[in-house]
Parts: C-alpha cells; sequence; structure tokens
C-alpha cells in the first residue's frame, strides 16, 4: 500500500484539551481509526527555538517526543483536517512511502 510516513515532533510538556499533546495524537488517531501509530520518548533534541531539550533525571517536561504513523493518502488528509480544526500546533515530517505487512499475523 502507498501512502505517507507522518512524524510529529513535540515535548512532553505541550499540552492540548488539557493532556500532553502526544498523548492527545495517538487517542485521536484510534478515535479515527487510524492504525499503525507509535509514540516514541527521545533523550535528546534540538527544537525549533534551536534550545537543547532533554530527559534529566528529575525533570521529564522538556522530554522530546515523536508520534510516527503510517497513513494512505486519505487517512493523512482526515487526519491533517482535524488537527487544522482542533488548532493544534505541531511541526511534522511528511515522507512518501509503501508500507504493509508480512506474514499471515497468528505468530506471536
Amino acid at each position: 500500500m502507498n501512502g505517507y510516513q507522518i512524524t510529529f515532533f513535540t515535548e512532553q510538556d505541550r499540552r492540548h484539551k488539557g493532556k500532553p499533546v502526544a498523548e492527545w495524537l495517538v487517542r485521536t488517531a484510534q478515535e479515527m481509526g487510524l492504525g499503525g501509530c507509535t509514540l516514541i520518548a527521545a533523550a535528546e533534541g534540538v527544537g525549533h527555538d534551536h534550545r537543547l531539550h532533554s530527559s534529566r533525571f528529575f525533570e521529564l517536561a522538556d522530554q522530546p517526543v515523536a508520534v510516527m504513523m503510517a497513513l494512505t493518502a486519505d487517512e493523512t488528509e482526515r487526519l491533517f483536517e482535524r488537527l487544522r480544526t482542533e488548532g493544534v500546533h505541531l511541526f511534522y515530517v511528511k515522507t512518501a512511502v509503501e508500507f504493509g505487512a508480512l506474514g499471515d499475523g497468528s505468530s506471536v
């Protein structure tokens, strides 16, 4: 199947509707019936503000996180329309990809 890999970048302390943005994105993808959404916590990153963001032993609020999805073109448009409607401000990378699954799905 052809579509897009969408990766959103944010920080742990950024919130939307009272929830961390990354968690909100994962729940929204699930609610919309989008398959394949992964939240990834990073150790360090440099943001658009040119500041170093990192997870520290005592302070995880500034921890960089990424939410990655593999979506069809239609799913991508529906998600982006939802994000526009919600007024969410996020940096993203959108890459054309081929994706699918191998095997019969019964193995653990």
